[in-house]
């Protein structure tokens, strides 16, 4: 049985308190790339009763995908634009979407995250990475970034954290592990990096910052 939105909501406030409630649910988070990452933040936003959330990435679902991203071996083959938010209104029923089925570039990078408060880059390509991390604190400088760098292999998961790299510019991982290097990507150190930038979302929105 579906919970009706009041429900949804009362829940929500009876753990994260009225008023911050209130901040989560009139916020808009833009996640670029839905793999490993991006689904895994997207999943814990969606628990917490972010209002909105833009969805941007271009591949499909695939058998490697499944050990670590948040799909469904029913879904393979479809779109992650598409079937991220299938999972995701079963989890939070009454969240928004804005979806793209396109690569973020620097030519639509702007007027796709132009609606986002806060950003989280979660991009398994290099060059992706660097490119949003130079787009945003120039063409969109009141906008806050949450990006990832190193969560590979079986490293110590104390070895995650988030540093703050500018105002509004936090980096989560441990700075140093790759993939090319390990050969291994492990859903459960890949989905606490996740985790990092997805609390750190909700900490921005709370006003509470890194030091």
């Amino acid at each position: 049985m579906i919970p009706t939105k009041e429900e949804w909501l009362s829940a929500l406030e009876q753990r994260h308190g009225k008023e911050l409630q209130k901040r989560f649910s009139s916020a808009a988070v833009a996640v670029c790339g839905l793999g490993g990452l991006g689904s895994n933040i997207a999943v814990s936003l969606a628990r917490a009763g972010i209002g909105k959330l833009i969805l941007i990435d271009f591949d499909r679902v695939d058998v490697t995908n499944l050990h670590r991203q948040q799909y469904k071996a029913s879904q393979i083959g479809e779109y992650k634009s598409k079937a991220l938010p299938e999972n995701l209104k079963e989890i939070a029923p009454y969240i928004e979407f804005e979806t793209y089925n396109v690569k973020i570039t620097e030519d639509n990078a702007t007027a796709l995250l132009q609606n986002a408060d806060i950003i989280c880059e979660a991009f398994d390509n290099a060059e992706c990475k660097a490119m949003l991390t130079n787009i945003v604190p120039e063409r969109l400088p009141d906008k806050y970034l949450i990006a990832a760098s190193g969560m590979a292999g079986l490293g110590s998961a104390n070895a995650i954290k988030t540093r703050k790299v500018t105002n509004r510019f936090y980096l989560c991982g441990d700075e140093v592990s790759d993939v090319a290097e390990t050969g291994r990507l492990v859903s459960s150190r890949v989905m606490l990096c996740a985790a990092h930038q997805a609390h750190m979302v909700l900490r921005i929105l709370a006003g509470e910052f890194e030091t």
